[in-house]
């Protein structure tokens, strides 16, 4: 794949052209994730009866707890989500949240430390440092072949 970038100072607003020989699954693919990466888009969480709304990008990790989902972002925040881990796997799907257990989908830009161990199972620690999730046996494949260890 070619990818080129030209900077104009002079244009209005960010414009992409995709150039292939066929409408492939792979173009599909790529024009699908690059119309989800251009759209803003937000989540409501509530923080109480409060609702708030955060980009995917200041979010941590989903994880369900208490017979529901929480969300945490960056600074700490917890929050209550009113939807389910798969409803959010699924819309969030083509960005960089995965799951790696039953009951966790992490966002991988906030990952900054991975530990292998011997068990086949991974650590993953997350941009704050007290946030430290397990990738279970189940989805160790998945993650490895989304960081390309």
């Amino acid at each position: 794949m070619k990818i080129e970038v030209r900077i104009d100072p002079q244009c209005g607003e960010v414009s992409l052209t995709v150039t292939a020989p066929a409408m492939t699954d792979q173009v599909r693919r790529l024009v699908g994730r690059l119309a989800q990466a251009g759209a803003e888009r937000s989540l409501t969480v509530f923080q109480g009866e409060r609702a708030v709304l955060l980009s995917p990008g200041e979010i941590l990790r989903f994880y369900g707890e208490d017979k529901g989902v929480r969300c945490q972002t960056r600074d700490g925040q917890i929050y209550t989500v009113r939807q389910r881990l798969y409803e959010l796997e699924e819309e969030l799907s083509g960005t960089r949240f995965v799951r790696v257990s039953h009951s966790e989908l992490v966002n991988l830009d906030h990952v900054t430390a991975l530990d292998l161990t011997l068990t086949g199972t991974i650590k993953m620690t997350l941009e704050d440092g007290a946030a430290v999730c397990w990738v279970s046996r189940r989805y160790v494949k998945r993650i490895k072949q989304v960081l390309g260890l």
